[in-house]
């Protein structure tokens, strides 16, 4: 372009306005929104990616929640609506395999509470009925939306079925045989729940059964379901039993004991079990022992809880039992747990009238983080079990 050849074309050129070219600012990221990028990207989940799997982050509060408390901010940061994913089951399975929580430092609040986990004894008898309260008198109708018709709260056995209910009896069937339970023999059900094993027993091989609770609501339930049967449901903490029986079920109850009662618990055990008796304890493992459960789990869903290893059950009960057979069903945890979450989104709109919003993303997040937990395999459920004395003949101790 040649250059203005009059003076009136120069004048032209100098009054014309100025365009200026403005270039759209580069949003500024945070170390924090860096760091939990990075976290993240090496399990392979991708920050407001295009996968199922990817977070999508609706309030930039989230990065700072997840560096100053891990999994407890992870997850009252879902309850508050900060995050969302559509596959959280893969996306804690994928974060649990990256080990992305032992890369976050451990706040000041945390540090308390392992504190406190080591100093005092958060499962004495004083403190049983805080789980009871905060989870299981959620209400005998909220879990009667979730589980089975049987209201078992624990691992199905889906051996050659799809079905929830089926796997369900199976399991208890599979307890039952364990035990070689026979008509007229008197079984103690510890953490019998809403009644289902105890009547399952009852009404199939005849027996005589005492159940025990912490939970009212679960009294209520199991003494309306196993009428007219020979059962007896107490209001009553395990250290309180009394009495001899022939064999002894312990299912989704270890849990609850804690570390400093794991030998109390088996030694009262084998004080209520006959010479010869069997003791089956199902319970959820962890791979590396812990002081307490997962902040979040403990905080909004089992209070005081903690998941014991393999090893700390098997020392706990070396000194009252011969261990005879231990049994895995944790992949089984999978499917059960996804048929308990599409059971709850079916009924997710009386659930958010009744508890409100927070409250229905709490408990997905929770069904479907320990779902992803067992497919990382992060956790398992094992059914120890143990005789008192040892078995003289030996015999097929499960179903095939």
């Amino acid at each position: 372009m040649s250059a203005p050849s009059t003076s009136a074309e120069r004048r032209a050129m100098s009054t014309a306005p100025e365009i200026t070219i403005v270039h759209p600012r580069k949003k500024q990221t945070t170390r924090a929104e860096r760091v939990v990028t990075e976290l993240f990207a090496r399990a392979d989940i991708e920050i407001n990616g295009d996968r199922p799997c990817d977070i999508q982050v609706n309030d930039e509060r989230f990065y700072r929640r997840i560096l100053k408390d891990g999994t407890l901010g992870f997850g009252e940061s879902y309850m508050k609506g900060w995050w969302d994913c559509d596959d959280i089951e893969e996306l804690c399975a994928r974060a649990i395999h990256g080990r992305i929580e032992t890369s976050i430092r451990p706040s000041l609040g945390a540090l308390v509470e392992v504190a406190f986990s080591l100093l005092l004894n958060l499962q004495s008898k004083s403190r049983t009925r805080v789980v009871a309260h905060q989870h299981y008198d959620l209400g005998n109708d909220f879990f009667g939306a979730m589980l089975d018709p049987a209201m078992q709260y624990s691992c199905a056995y889906f051996h050659g079925t799809t079905d929830l209910a089926a796997a369900q009896e199976l399991k208890m069937e599979l307890i039952c045989k364990k035990l070689a339970l026979q008509p007229g023999m008197r079984l103690l059900d510890i953490g019998c729940g809403w009644g289902g094993l105890a009547k399952f027993a009852a009404e199939n091989h005849g027996c005589e059964v005492v159940g025990i609770t912490i939970s009212e609501e679960q009294k209520t339930y199991a003494e309306a379901h196993c009428k007219g049967l020979p059962v007896e449901i107490r209001l009553q903490d395990y250290r309180d039993v009394k009495g001899e029986f022939d064999a002894i079920a312990s299912v989704g109850m270890l849990e609850h004991v804690g570390p400093k009662n794991y030998r109390r618990y088996m030694d009262l055990a084998s004080h209520c079990l006959k010479p010869g008796g069997l003791f089956l304890c199902h319970t959820i493992t962890a791979n590396e022992p812990g002081i307490a459960c997962d902040r979040f789990i403990s905080r909004y869903i089992f209070a005081n809880s903690a998941i014991p290893t393999a090893a700390q059950v098997l020392q706990a009960a070396e000194p009252f039992f011969v261990n005879e057979d231990m049994h895995n069903l944790g992949p089984y945890y999978v499917p059960t747990l996804r048929a308990w979450e599409a059971s709850f989104m079916r009924s997710r709109e009386e659930f958010r009238q009744r508890y409100g919003e927070e409250f229905v993303r709490m408990w997905r997040l929770y069904l479907l983080s320990c779902s992803g937990a067992f497919r990382a395999r992060s956790l398992q459920v094992f059914q120890f079990l143990f005789s008192a004395g040892g078995i003289e003949t030996a015999r097929p101790l499960r179903i095939s």
